[in-house]
């Protein structure tokens, strides 16, 4: 198998080849062409092609891109389950490496549906009004940037980790350059023809660099964005690349990462959090072999239970059968290769000079279907660190394989400390049914950690574990894991956008947001708005209702029809001397009910549903007595699909001397004008 590049929609082979093999048996399973590509030429076609085409369409056109590329993916994923056991992962491992990115593709899709708004561009924030008459404000917008999504990727998820990167870029508008890593390159280079085959992707959206990524770096500009996932060593070089600085290119970083599980004062053996934690700690040292950049390194634990963990860890892992990974009964393959392989021993031998193996022989441990000798197995080690506040290399190396160490603590400040000693990591999960426990732990390691999971029997069942990055939430950390940023739902979209402060009249705004302002002018017509068709419908359409006064049977009415009897509304004397209310008030939902009964138009027509309201606020109560009216106005509008739109309109509910009673935003689905039979 001869692994091309993607390059300008066409496969292009390298100059020079790369022989990679298998993890299980060391046989040569594909030839890596690498080199001979014209970097430059590749940026400019993602960005004057790809680039292009995907600003031409909205957020949802971008989404159910990924939808569908989702879907082809998914029905021919078992070619690249077949393809994974040669890089060591078992059924299980697949299913997090190929199912897992397939997933992030259809969360991104719904998000970009559900919380994005069918426009090329986003409206950060409400307007700032600048001056003292309202006739200059300021507005943020997020505009997609004008360059190119450089992926680097890491050996152990050649799916995931391409898929996770990809659908935040392509949902912002900005097409990829994807790197993977050479040695499970066959995996990702299978995924990359999936993608290009399915034609879903408008044409520069993807492109695939097979082995070095020679001079690319030297034509990046500020419009683009390089997300690098592997070790720090690499990370420090490439964000130390003149051009990374002088351009200020965006760089994500997520690297080495030495991971915590906190076993808390109060999980003892016996407890649902004891058996909860160990089993975490089992399984984040055997799923693909520990390569994982969420694996759990080191295990904390009361000074006082440390022997039982140690011992039921002892009995955990001795059921975990290692060898061929296409083996039913096989529970953990390989490493990724022999080179890895050595990687782990010569950490675990650094870890050795302040710990003792407890759990696991390098040199005399069985492998079901394989050979140790031809492939890179190892057993799950785990190492005890007696002393863990002297020691440095336990806080400092990562073995990225299948080793953890366990390490005992005196207190919670003790467990603290040592927890934050990684100096920045991706994750820590906790193990406490104490809330108090659990509260202190969070804010003492909150801010050296990327994302904490509080484990206890209450979501055991359903929690999806300390070493699972869900697409909803960001994966990333500080410190050694980064800093940067990935996933976290819509957040790590925007990292690809560039914030931009507008600045202008109320008018030029909401031209250019096509989001009506107060301020901006209002267009009256003879027909209520409610009868004009979604389309029909200008942004700034305003209709004043008619005037009506609030008597004090309305408010007793009210009051005892609705059961809300609330002293403000019934009882004069008790509101003497209230900071909010002059006397008896009317309900603030019997002015929203007034209000509908107002600017509603009672007759069939466009509008085919009111579904909320939004940021409502009641600003003057008012007294029984008082006279109000409506403003109504059409602030924004969204299609939704080809029957109807969404419709956000700006009301606002007056008194009879325009004093501002309440604000708050109603939301509709407008019907679209029927096309002509």
């Amino acid at each position: 198998m001869k692994l091309e590049s993607l390059v300008k929609d066409k496969w292009v082979a390298g100059c020079d080849l790369v022989e990679v093999r298998s993890a299980v048996s060391g046989d040569v399973v594909a030839e890596a062409t690498s080199g001979g590509l014209d970097m430059r030429e590749i940026l400019t076609y993602a960005r004057a092609t790809g680039g292009k085409n995907l600003r031409k369409l909205t957020f949802h056109q971008r989404a159910d891109l990924l939808k569908g590329l989702a879907q082809y993916i998914t029905e021919r994923k078992d070619q690249l389950y077949k393809l994974s056991f040669q890089t060591g992962a078992t059924r299980t491992d697949n299913m997090i490496d190929v199912d897992g990115g397939i997933g992030t593709l259809f969360v991104y899709a719904s998000k970009g549906r559900r919380e994005l708004p069918n426009a090329t561009f986003l409206i950060d924030g409400t307007p700032e009004v600048l001056g003292k008459t309202g006739t200059f404000a300021g507005q943020h917008i997020l505009t997609s940037l004008q360059g190119v999504a450089v992926h680097i990727n890491a050996f152990n998820f050649p799916c995931w980790g391409m898929l996770e990167k990809l659908a935040p870029a392509i949902l912002a508008g900005v097409p990829v350059v994807t790197k993977p890593a050479t040695v499970t390159s066959y995996v990702a280079h299978a995924l990359a023809r999936m993608i290009a085959e399915s034609k879903i992707l408008p044409e520069g959206a993807f492109q695939l660099v097979v082995g070095s990524t020679g001079d690319l770096f030297d034509h990046l500009t500020c419009q683009d964005l390089v997300s690098f996932t592997g070790s720090a060593a690499t990370s420090e070089q490439l964000q130390r690349h003149p051009v990374i600085a002088r351009e200020a290119v965006r760089f994500v970083a997520e690297r080495d990462s030495l991971n915590a599980a906190i076993l808390a004062p109060d999980a003892a053996p016996g407890t649902p959090e004891f058996d909860l934690f160990i089993k975490e700690v089992a399984k984040e040292m055997t799923v693909k072999a520990g390569q994982k950049c969420t694996a759990i390194r080191r295990a904390f634990a009361p000074s006082a239970h440390v022997d039982a963990v140690i011992a039921a860890l002892r009995e955990r892992l001795a059921k975990i059968t290692v060898g061929n990974p296409e083996l039913e009964s096989v529970r953990m393959g390989p490493v990724v290769g022999l080179g890895q392989r050595n990687d782990v021993l010569a950490h675990v031998a650094s870890l050795q000079k302040e710990a003792q193996i407890v759990v696991g022989d390098p040199e005399h441990f069985t492998v079901e279907g394989g050979d140790a000798k031809t492939g890179a197995f190892l057993p799950p080690m785990l190492l005890h660190c007696a002393d863990p506040i002297k020691a440095t290399n336990v806080h400092a190396i990562e073995a990225f394989g299948p080793v953890s160490t366990v390490m005992g603590y005196r207190d919670i400040n003790e467990a603290i400390a040592l927890t934050n000693r990684g100096g920045g990591s991706l994750v820590a999960s906790v193990y406490t049914h104490d809330a108090a426990l659990a509260r202190d732990l969070t804010f003492g390691i909150g801010s050296f950690h990327g994302r904490l999971v509080l484990i206890d029997r209450d979501c055991g069942k359903e929690q999806t574990g300390h070493g699972s990055p869900m697409p909803h939430l960001v994966h990333g950390g500080p410190g050694r894991a980064g800093g940067g940023e990935e996933l976290g739902g819509i957040r790590s979209v925007n990292h690809y956008m560039q914030r931009t402060a507008v600045q202008g009249s109320p008018a030029m705004l909401a031209s250019i947001t096509g989001r009506w302002m107060k301020g901006a002018p209002i267009i009256e017509k003879d027909k209520h708005p409610f009868r004009y068709h979604y389309e029909d419908l200008d942004i700034g359409q305003t209709f004043f209702s008619k005037n009506r006064t609030v008597t004090l049977e309305d408010v007793e009415h009210f009051a005892h029809f609705t059961g809300d009897t609330f002293y403000a509304h019934m009882d004069e004397e008790a509101t003497k001397g209230h900071p909010f209310f002059p006397g008896r008030v009317a309900h603030g939902y019997l002015l929203l009910s007034f209000a509908a009964g107002l600017f509603v138009d009672p007759d069939p027509g466009p509008v085919l549903a009111n579904y909320g309201l939004d940021t409502l606020r009641f600003i003057k109560p008012l007294q029984p007595g008082e006279t109000i009216k409506v403003r109504l106005t059409a602030k924004e509008k969204s299609p939704r699909n080809k029957q109807y739109g969404e419709v956000r309109w700006d009301v606002e509910i007056l008194t009879d001397k325009d004093e501002t009673a309440a604000t708050y935003e109603l939301l509709t689905m407008n019907a679209v004008r029927p096309k002509a039979a």
